[in-house]
């Protein structure tokens, strides 16, 4: 059988509630909806942060950020910090079987040795540094050490539609050999700026026409797979970085990016479509995160992982095939470097959040939630459930005994200096 081309689409701060499938109101994302009508969707996917880096670094290593020392906020242009080189990542996994290509925002270093992209298993970059919000902006481009950064201003409008455009253009030049793009969207992290030419009329304001373009683009990708002869063995995922920011819904869940443990900041949109593999209408509500992407897509490749390297993810395939449960007992929820809360099942443990310009722990009042019955974590029903407290709070305890002291082994987070601010 021949190996799957992977696609990842990552939207950045897209929140569950904002396309059709998860019961958005006020956006409409057909193709989006059509990627989980002919393929799997998944409903209770994690983010593995709250915020941008660290999610990304989580997705790309299948390991928690706080392994790669990227758990505390988001790098910010006068950081030199990033990716340690040495990690092991998807694109570099699936070598020499796949060509690879960075299309997007990386945002995990943009300093040697973590930079460019190319360092860490892509042949080709193309994209931002760090999030379009972020100065100094530049469009970068990269097939190798070399990188090579493009005069004048960033056409942000534009951005969605190029960034689509290159990956067409990869699959296009690696048709006859298996290729894996991570597509990481600037959109719908403000500024928003929607494209003129792709104006859909969105009744969600310029928040609901950026997601609307991001939908448009999906449609032309899969209709240009389809024209290449290859979308039966291209699997196409759709998810987000993490819960929605100032604008958009995230679902029926409490709070946003960056809110602590509450499932607003990490319950993300997820689907995936492969033709030749997954079958339509596959629904699952096990337990998913995004560092289980590198094991899946090792799996769906027929590519094992390194011996001896500790893996927080799993292998999605059954749950993506056959709708199964998920590989976790347990989702830990990090905020910066603790753990701060604890899914199962059906348990939510909240053990941190925040109130004004406090970050308040909460180990003295447990916060319980039964996430079949109360999915907005509303009400908290320790009380009666103290069995259930005792084994959560015990799983709490051995998270934080095996992660926290990881922070140790890196240099400690000294915020930098601002980067001078420039105008759009």
């Amino acid at each position: 059988m021949r190996q799957p081309n992977v696609i990842i689409i990552l939207a950045d701060d897209l929140g569950y509630g904002d396309v059709g499938c998860n019961g958005a109101t006020h956006i409409r994302t057909p193709n989006i909806d059509r990627l989980a009508a002919e393929g799997a969707r998944l409903t209770d996917f994690y983010a593995s942060a709250n915020v941008c880096t660290p999610s990304r670094a989580g997705l790309l290593t299948g390991r928690y950020a706080i392994r790669s020392g990227l758990a505390h906020e988001v790098i910010q242009p006068a950081d030199t910090t990033g990716l340690p080189p040495d990690t092991l990542t998807i694109p570099r996994a699936l070598k020499p079987d796949y060509a690879a290509a960075l299309i997007g925002k990386w945002h995990l270093g943009h300093v040697a040795p973590h930079w460019p992209p190319t360092a860490h298993g892509f042949d080709r970059f193309y994209g931002l540094a760090y999030s379009h919000d972020m100065r100094p902006l530049q469009l970068f481009e990269a097939d190798g050490p070399d990188v090579t950064a493009h005069e004048g201003r960033v056409d942000l409008p534009k951005l969605t539609q190029r960034f689509f455009e290159q990956t067409i253009a990869f699959a296009e030049a690696n048709r006859e050999r298996p290729f894996f793009v991570l597509l990481a969207l600037t959109a719908p992290h403000i500024p928003l700026r929607p494209n003129p030419d792709d104006l859909t009329g969105s009744p969600a304001g310029d928040y609901g026409e950026v997601v609307e373009e991001i939908d448009v683009n999906v449609g032309r990708l899969l209709d240009r797979l389809q024209a290449l002869g290859l979308d039966d063995d291209t699997l196409v995922i759709f998810t987000s970085d993490n819960g929605p920011w100032f604008e958009g819904s995230s679902g029926p869940f409490r709070d946003r990016k960056g809110g602590s443990a509450w499932d607003g900041g990490f319950r993300v949109p997820f689907v995936a479509r492969l033709p030749s593999r997954i079958p339509a209408g596959v629904v699952s509500d096990g337990l998913a995160s995004n560092v289980d992407l590198l094991p899946t897509v090792l799996s769906l490749a027929g590519v094992a992982p390194p011996d001896g390297l500790e893996l927080d993810g799993g292998d999605l395939t059954p749950m993506l095939t056959e709708g199964e449960g998920g590989p976790h007992e347990e989702i830990l929820l990090f905020d910066n470097n603790h753990v701060a809360g604890i899914r199962t099942e059906r348990w939510k443990l909240v053990a941190r959040s925040y109130y004004r310009t406090l970050d308040i722990p909460l180990d003295g009042l447990p916060l319980l939630f039964d996430m079949r019955a109360d999915p907005g974590e509303t009400y908290s029903v320790a009380r009666l459930h103290p069995e259930v407290l005792a084994d959560m709070r015990e799983r709490l305890a051995r998270a934080r005994a095996t992660f926290e002291p990881i922070v140790a082994q890196f240099p400690p987070h000294a915020a930098p200096a601002s980067a001078k601010d420039h105008p759009d």
